[in-house]
Parts: structure tokens; C-alpha cells; sequence
């Protein structure tokens, strides 16, 4: 997933690091177990990223569309063509990493470094204060299903 979905997308939109890298592993493995591409129980989240539809039209209209070099790498990356629609999402899985990525570009706030702190700014930036998830289960699933074979655990 890192090595054909995650990093694939990131650098065709010039925005990889090894930071961004982690924050986006770690959001699909808090968002989806790296399993889920629709949300359990019949809620609007869509992809491993599970990211609302009014998310993503947020993120083209208040976002994308003002950065026209931006736009242009993020509709190479897709492989629909048209009007980009959250729908994709589910089933286009660099287009879904290349939002979860817009997303956090719009924090003024710097991806941390430490994964541990990856798991506040997800809580802060990406679910919400608001939202049900934890920066605990963020730190747990992390564990379960990035730390085995791609990072190191957080302790």
C-alpha cells in the first residue's frame, strides 16, 4: 500500500516526504484498518482515507482550484476523467492518498516528525476535536497495522 498507493501519489503531486509519508500511512491505518474503502455502518466516508464527500468538494472548491499546478498534478493522478467526484475515492486509491495529502496541506501547522505527535494532528487536523476517533486508537492502530512491517511502534 505504502510502496504502490501512498508514495506513488504523493510524489506525482510533489508533495512526499517522509513525514507526509507516515501522517497519510497512519490515517488510513486510524480511517480504515487499511481494509475499509466505505464507511461502516453507512456513513458518507469514502476510501481507505475515509474522507466525507463534502470534504473533498471543500478541498477542490476552497483549495485545489486556486492552485492551478496543484490541480493540474492531482487530475494526472486520477484515473477517472471529468469533474473530479468524491465517489472515486472508493475505488481510486492514489486519487483518495492524493486528498488525504490536500487535506493537511491546508493546516498552517508543519506534519510532524514523531509519529506520536502524528496522532494529535491527525485527532486535531483530520478528524476533528469534534470527531469519535482518539489520538489513543490512532497511537493502537498505528501499532497493529504500520509498526510490524513499515515503522516503528509508538510507545
Amino acid at each position: 500500500f505504502r510502496d504502490t498507493i501512498v508514495k506513488p501519489a504523493l510524489m506525482s503531486m510533489n508533495r512526499w516526504s517522509d513525514a507526509a509519508e507516515m501522517l497519510v500511512m497512519g490515517t488510513a491505518a486510524q480511517e480504515s484498518h487499511l481494509y475499509y474503502t466505505r464507511q461502516i455502518g453507512g456513513g458518507p466516508a469514502l476510501g481507505y482515507f475515509q474522507m466525507e464527500p463534502a470534504t473533498h468538494d471543500d478541498c477542490w472548491t476552497n483549495y485545489i482550484n486556486y492552485r492551478a499546478s496543484l490541480r493540474s498534478l492531482i487530475m494526472g493522478i486520477r484515473t477517472a476523467t471529468g469533474t473530479p467526484s468524491a465517489a472515486e475515492m472508493e475505488t481510486d486509491h492514489k486519487y483518495a492518498a492524493a486528498m488525504c495529502r490536500v487535506r493537511y496541506m491546508r493546516v498552517a501547522a508543519s506534519v510532524p516528525l514523531v509519529p506520536r505527535d502524528m496522532a494529535a494532528y491527525w485527532k486535531q487536523y483530520y478528524n476533528t476535536p469534534l470527531g469519535a476517533g482518539s489520538v489513543s486508537e490512532f497511537i493502537v492502530n498505528w501499532n497493529t497495522y504500520l509498526a510490524p512491517s513499515l515503522y516503528s511502534t509508538i510507545g
